[in-house]
């Protein structure tokens, strides 16, 4: 995108998108029953699939973990009050360093956030969350690394005994990412009976795009040049773009959990890739029938099978058309990526929201879109933001190769309409930012998609630090 494409969208916005509805369980989001999940555990078993790989978003520092622990550094806040009467639930606790601190005492609290924080203690504020200790067990302590690790064996391992894992992160961590995973591997390697194969990719620098000042002008740096910055999640597609296998899991570096939830994990992980694969196959099956009818048979092959499937499980409903353009246009909308996305109960988490989207082809479709992207003066929007009852916690399924076996080359699949401003501050100064179509959100808007619910008991993130007292992680 050039600097003035970019100038354009600060200066104009981004569209809104269009809502027809929120998806919910009977319209956009599956509720599989105890014997459809076998069946997709099952059916992921046996099928065909050229390799499979777990993708792991790991880039950035935790600096956002730790916001409110810096925020008390000097002064302590609740947060940190918390943080230093519970010192000793964490994973991280080194009584050495942190000694027993009295959360009362207000020395005492800037000593644990400051041995936290900063050098010569832990120096977390700092460093990638995929490095830190989130988890003790009787034997050992964890990093989040370390639990997708684990996790992996469990529902990733191909025949040959492999576990594939592309973790994305910044240059800068390369280290500290290669020193935890060698803390872990061998041991591993040998109480699982597998083989690792770890890829670390690093967003490019060529996704970067420019900040503008509040009244959109190119934002100056000291020396004179315009500030940079990365372009958020969405830069991850063309990481994805690079995998070779044919099945990916998606899933955040902070979204784990402590062994004893892996069997739900695992299994709802495990539905999700069968489903993925069921999706796959029908769309296989479809388009290789089409390559096989004569153009009567094609036409009614379109009408009285695909339309519906379209429509009735992908939430597309096709504009009205004539009969010798309707082949090509159902062709389009088949031979695309696909994915499942796990969506949870709203519980008041945040994440995205499944809704079913009207694009600029007439056409509709199931889209994750964030708040930043619902016009606030639209009623409609906005009742069907209140009305959501999913969100998108990051648990996606996606087959990346067409029928033909061929690699799809997902940044054509890229709304590039879908992405947003957000609000940021570089050196104390205001500035607005653009973000790139989310990697979840318009970097897949013209992928083959189902929503399919899975327990809430699978999503357990860390976004602050104080998430690590949650039961999921003690």
């Amino acid at each position: 995108m050039t600097t003035e494409q970019q100038l354009k969208y600060f200066r104009e916005g981004f569209p809104w998108m269009k809502i027809d509805a929120p998806a919910t369980p009977g319209k956009g989001i599956e509720v599989l029953d105890e014997e459809q999940q076998e069946a997709c555990i099952a059916y992921a078993g046996k099928a065909r699939v050229a390799g499979k790989v777990k993708f792991v978003p790991a880039s950035g520092a935790a600096s956002r973990m730790f916001k409110d622990i810096f925020a008390g550094l000097d002064k302590p806040n609740d947060s940190v009050r918390t943080l230093t009467e519970n010192i000793r639930s964490f994973a991280f606790y080194d009584e050495a360093l942190f000694g027993n601190p009295d959360p009362t005492s207000d020395a005492d609290c800037m000593h644990t956030a400051a041995t936290l924080l900063k050098e010569p203690g832990l120096g977390y504020g700092s460093k990638p969350k995929g490095v830190l200790k989130f988890h003790r067990y009787a034997s050992e302590v964890r990093t989040a690394l370390a639990e997708h690790l684990v996790e992996g064996q469990e529902y990733m391992r191909n025949a040959d005994g492999s576990v594939n894992l592309v973790v994305t992160i910044s240059p800068e961590h390369r280290d500290l990412f290669e020193a935890a995973l060698d803390e872990v591997r061998e041991t591993y390697e040998k109480r699982y009976g597998v083989k690792y194969n770890i890829r670390f990719t690093y967003q490019s620098k060529d996704t970067d795009t420019i900040a503008v000042t509040p009244d959109n002008e190119p934002f100056l740096c000291d020396d004179g040049s315009v500030l940079r910055r990365p372009a958020g999640h969405g830069a991850l597609i063309f990481n994805l773009n690079e995998v070779e296998e044919e099945l990916v899991s998606v899933k955040n570096i902070d979204n784990v959990a402590v062994e004893r939830l892996l069997p739900v994990t695992a299994r709802f992980k495990t539905v999700l890739m069968g489903r993925a694969l069921q999706l796959r196959d029908r769309i296989f099956g479809y388009l290789e029938a089409l390559d096989a009818a004569s153009s009567s048979e094609t036409l009614r092959l379109c009408k009285e099978e695909i339309v519906p499937f379209l429509r009735d499980v992908l939430c597309i409903e096709l504009p009205p058309v004539s009969d010798a353009a309707l082949p090509e246009l159902v062709r389009s909308k088949l031979n695309r990526p696909v994915r499942v996305c796990g969506m949870v109960k709203n519980l008041g988490e945040p994440g995205g929201g499944p809704f079913v989207i009207r694009g600029k082809d007439g056409c509709t479709s199931l889209q994750i879109l964030e708040s930043v992207q619902i016009n606030p003066a639209d009623p409609s929007a906005v009742a069907a933001l209140k009305s959501a009852t999913h969100f998108n916690p990051v648990d996606l399924v996606c087959c990346l190769r067409d029928y033909k076996g061929r690699k799809f080359n997902l940044p054509d699949y890229v709304d590039s309409d879908a992405g947003f401003i957000s609000s940021k501050s570089f050196q104390g100064r205001e500035l607005r930012a653009l973000e790139l179509p989310g990697l979840w959100n318009g970097s897949m808007s013209d992928w083959n998609t189902l929503f399919v619910e899975v327990p809430v008991e699978t999503f357990n993130p860390v976004k602050v630090v104080l998430d690590l007292l949650r039961p999921a992680h003690q």
